[in-house]
């Protein structure tokens, strides 16, 4: 069985964004740093999911990193020409969590672009606007999530047609360039999830475009 999609990671994103995977009719393999861990995820997914270990070269045409910002690019760098002829999917948010104030990357730049520094993959933004429930149910308020995308336009139409199989609507942003965009908004999102003085953000909410 050929695998059309690797996810590493086996945290909430990394079990929701599997969840999309399997609705969208894809087959799928989870590595993480505890192989057991992967291994027991992949037997709960069933479909023929398969699980490893994250030194494992990725089986999929489309790895996706369901990893903190730090950890995904120590990944990238690992893996070396075993990413080569890939694209790989960052859905990190390199947020200041103690503060939930501002973003760790440099002025200019984003986590999506050091990523890609590191890799000879090519590299595309999606996911980092959504949260593990509503990726989960691939829906907010009866209506599809919306999943926006940004990178080079051919990889960025691959994503987006996986998107739609998994029952959602792709928005594409444009070049990589735009993630800085994407990573700064989705801070301001964030920051209103842990803020006191709005009960009604809880970590369930969604972005959509309307109109």
């Amino acid at each position: 069985m050929s695998i059309d999609i690797s996810i590493i990671g086996t945290g909430n994103m990394g079990r929701a964004l599997a969840a999309r995977t399997l609705a969208a009719g894809k087959n799928l393999q989870v590595l993480a740093r505890d192989t057991e861990a992967s291994a027991t995820l992949a037997a709960e997914l069933g479909g023929g999911t398969t699980g490893g270990n994250l030194t494992e070269a990725p089986a999929g045409r489309i790895v996706v990193l369901a990893l903190p910002f730090d950890a995904a690019k120590e990944y990238v760098a690992a893996q070396g020409a075993a990413l080569d002829s890939k694209i790989v999917i960052d859905i990190t948010n390199p947020v200041d969590f103690s503060t939930f104030d501002s973003l760790t990357t440099a002025a200019g730049s984003s986590a999506a672009e050091e990523i890609a520094a590191l890799t000879s993959a090519t590299v595309v933004k999606a996911f980092n606007t959504t949260f593990a429930g509503p990726l989960t149910a691939g829906s907010a308020a009866g209506e599809p999530l919306d999943v926006f995308i940004a990178g080079e336009d051919s990889a960025r139409a691959e994503v987006a047609a996986f998107v739609t199989a998994a029952g959602m609507r792709p928005i594409e942003v444009g070049g990589l360039h735009h993630a800085r965009e994407l990573e700064g908004f989705q801070l301001l999102v964030m920051a209103m999830q842990v803020n006191p003085a709005l009960p009604d953000f809880n970590w369930g909410t969604a972005l959509k475009i309307v109109g």
